[in-house]
């Protein structure tokens, strides 16, 4: 998966919020953004965009793992719990993939393995190759 690391360090925008990638698998992706005072909002807690970010970043990791270029047609998050300090990490499942479509669902938890978000997505599978 070494040419996923590389894919991965394309996204200038997670390098810059701060989003480091843990692992990524055929469908599956893991990778945690420490909270600095950037991601807290204006009631000091973490702003739903970095958490939706974080959500994303393994969501686009997982859905382009099978090697063909995947962009999301639909998404959803559920934020559950607020988070103010510490490390949230986010893990992607993949739970049905065809030709065409596939979907996944995202937990974004805090070290406590406390559930922040749920995010569910659903990606369009192109036929462009990712080359590594």
């Amino acid at each position: 998966m070494e040419h996923m690391l590389e894919f991965f360090r394309k996204d200038k925008f997670a390098e810059r919020v701060g989003i480091e990638l843990l692992e990524v698998s055929e469908g599956s992706a893991r990778a945690k953004m420490e909270i600095k005072d950037h991601h807290l909002n204006a009631v000091n807690i973490v702003h739903g965009a970095a958490i939706f970010t974080l959500a994303d970043l393994v969501f686009a990791m997982a859905s382009n793992s099978h090697g063909n270029v995947a962009v999301a047609v639909n998404v959803n998050i559920s934020f559950l719990k607020a988070a103010s300090q510490g490390t949230l990490f986010a893990e992607a499942t993949e739970v049905s993939r065809n030709s065409k479509l596939a979907s996944y669902t995202i937990r974004v938890t805090n070290e406590r393995d406390d559930l922040i978000a749920i995010f569910q997505g659903m990606v369009y599978r192109k036929k462009d190759q990712i080359l590594p």
